[in-house]
């Protein structure tokens, strides 16, 4: 008979389920010729039917997440407020647009989820005009929703039928307001992840509300010193499949948003090991410091198209680099951390199976020297127990 407190907590990746009970945790490679839920139980049987449905809890990342086309007015507010929201309800962002710039603008040729309007102050009015109309017919997108100003937003309706009219995320003193377009992400998140046919399936097993893993992280961000002695300011690298998750304390941004939140997190989309195993290595061959850290390594290029442990291995010493020097000052980008600040970083995924600590500090001192010149030398703290996951699932 299972213990009333007792839980299952199931995480379904893009390329690895996680299954955790108080005493044990399993994790399986997936099957992608398989349904999730018949691949699942080909593998933990035994474990799921020993609890009831009301005592499994499931978090899930296996879509890769929404993607988003945020559209705004300046890249100082707008873009950057509706940025912050969107990653933080989890959502990819595949581009942003400058308003002004958007008739030079390249159009996107895949499906996007969401296109987020933002821009303006509720005491501005004809800030959008037909050029936006212009542009959003020519693209293709399931959910359109306007969080500018309101005295646009009548405009906005009569021209986009379908758009969903929510209050500006910035008021009259240039703050921030979040919480109105964090929870429509967050609900077309949820609505998304049912609506996935194998996701769907999954309800067969639970009775309990399937969640995002990256929310499930966020929330153990501020429990996470209970497992950990994790020093602050820290940042935590999921390392996946397909993309990379990076959660950071905020006080490692100098133009910090004035939000609720202790923790922001960043999405590298098409960042992974696996599933984006090509585009990582497109990076990689782009980025001028790779080579010298694959002699550094003491492998040539010719570990990229070795199918083999020790390329899977590579490649994720790599996604490490990588993904530092997109959050570092040597490449502009949406957000650059303090790196030089971070007392802990991290890691949690999939990769700390494959990778020693020794493996990633070889990387993250590689990194501080060569893109830093420095000696910083941030405490490497790895999650092999899958700890941080299990604390923000058992919240639920």
């Amino acid at each position: 008979m299972t213990k009333k407190t007792e839980k299952l907590l199931i995480d379904v990746g893009s390329t690895y389920f996680k299954v955790s009970s108080i005493d044990h945790i399993e994790q399986h490679f997936r099957d992608f010729n398989k349904d999730i839920l018949d691949d699942l139980m080909s593998k933990c049987d035994s474990t799921i039917t020993r609890f009831n449905k009301e005592d499994i809890h499931i978090c899930s990342s296996a879509n890769g997440g929404l993607s988003a086309l945020i559209i705004g007015i300046t890249n100082s507010y707008s873009l950057k407020y509706a940025t912050n929201i969107a990653y933080n309800a989890g959502v990819n962002i595949i581009d942003t647009i400058l308003y002004q710039e958007i008739e030079e603008c390249s159009l996107p040729s895949d499906l996007i989820d969401v296109v987020v309007i933002v821009g303006g102050i509720d005491s501005k009015a004809n800030v959008f005009s037909s050029t936006l109309f212009d542009y959003l017919a020519k693209i293709n997108y399931s959910n359109i929703v306007f969080a500018g100003t309101e005295q646009d937003s009548l405009a906005i309706k009569n021209n986009i039928e379908t758009v969903v009219l929510l209050p500006n995320i910035i008021d009259g003193k240039l703050h921030i307001v979040e919480d109105h377009l964090r929870e429509y992400l967050t609900n077309l998140y949820q609505q998304d992840i049912e609506g996935k046919e194998d996701i769907k399936n999954l309800y067969g097993i639970t009775a309990n509300q399937i969640y995002p893993t990256p929310y499930i992280v966020n929330k153990t961000l501020p429990l996470i010193d209970a497992s950990y002695s994790v020093v602050n300011p820290f940042i935590l690298l999921d390392i996946g499949g397909a993309t990379t998750d990076v959660h950071y304390s905020k006080d490692l941004v100098d133009e910090n948003i004035v939000t609720k939140n202790e923790y922001d997190r960043l999405v590298f989309k098409k960042l992974g090991v696996y599933k984006s195993k090509q585009s990582l290595i497109y990076v990689a061959k782009n980025n001028e410091f790779v080579y010298e850290l694959l002699m550094h390594l003491k492998v040539t290029e010719n570990i990229f198209i070795e199918h083999s442990e020790k390329a899977t291995k590579i490649l994720m010493q790599l996604a490490i680099f990588l993904v530092l020097c997109k959050m570092s000052s040597y490449r502009k980008a949406y957000i650059n951390l303090k790196l030089l600040a971070i007392n802990s970083i991290v890691l949690t995924g999939g990769i700390t199976k494959v990778l020693t600590k020794e493996d990633v500090e070889n990387i993250i001192s590689f990194f501080y020297k060569k893109i830093l010149t420095s000696d910083h030398n941030p405490a490497t703290i790895m999650d092999t127990n899958y700890d941080i996951w299990t604390l923000g699932a058992e919240g639920k």
